[in-house]
């Protein structure tokens, strides 16, 4: 199983966001609207993965909206999020999932509206939990095409700059109140390892009074940055 994204809910509107990184010397594009649920995002696209910066574009929709993620965005409004992990058959991992005792969603189709208008598709699956403090589980996608298909067209469209092809993502740093119960957790629904096949999960003790993600490390990161809540490693450019 692969770290397919990062989800960073953000206050700051998308221009500024895409500002911001960009005067760091990272390419980030703006991704779109997801019209049923009342968001927007900006899209770092790295190697194998990318990070979402996730904000309400219209509360109305949003509090109406039904979908696990944006009931998290709602309780937590800025900071780290939560981890989408990218599956090639999301109904078998449903299955295997329910096997284990665990509640889910059921496959979710979702789609995003990008700033050309295109209609991009995927498939969603979450874990039924309800949102508080506590950790979140991470969520999954299965996207409607293939990987070297995606990449292909964010070439095209210039989403995507050769310099980010060359960066990963080494470690996504939890802050958990108790490392043994949350390891315990996360290894069941991971299949037995907290190493990925591109990210390595951690998790370290915390005080604060939320158990989130708190660091996203790059490989060869020695940059600190502090952005809405959250802290990158970031390599030298």
């Amino acid at each position: 199983m692969k770290l397919d994204h990062i989800v960073h809910f953000v206050r700051e509107n998308p221009q500024e966001t895409v500002t911001y990184w960009q005067e760091k010397g990272i390419h980030a594009a703006k991704g779109g609207r997801h019209l049923n649920w009342g968001t927007e995002n900006v899209l770092l696209y790295l190697k194998d993965c990318y990070i979402e910066w996730l904000s309400i574009e219209k509360e109305e929709v949003a509090l109406q909206a039904d979908h696990p993620l944006t009931h998290q965005l709602l309780y937590d409004q800025v900071g780290f999020g939560t981890i989408c992990l990218r599956t090639d058959n999301i109904q078998v991992l449903n299955d295997d999932l329910r096997k284990q005792g665990m509640d889910t969603s059921g496959v979710l189709a979702a789609e995003r509206q990008t700033e050309s208008g295109e209609l991009i598709k995927w498939k969603m699956l979450f874990i039924k939990e309800q949102v508080s403090d506590k950790l979140p589980a991470p969520f999954f996608i299965e996207w409607q095409k293939t990987d070297a298909q995606r990449y292909q067209k964010l070439r095209d469209n210039r989403s995507i700059q050769a310099l980010n092809e060359t960066l990963t993502i080494e470690r996504c740093v939890f802050g958990v109140w108790d490392t043994e119960k949350a390891t315990t957790a996360w290894k069941t629904i991971l299949g037995g390892s907290l190493q990925l096949d591109n990210c390595l999960i951690e998790f370290r003790k915390t005080n604060h009074p939320k158990e989130r993600l708190e660091k996203v490390c790059f490989k060869e990161g020695v940059n600190k940055f502090e952005f809405e809540q959250g802290q990158y490693r970031l390599p030298r450019l």
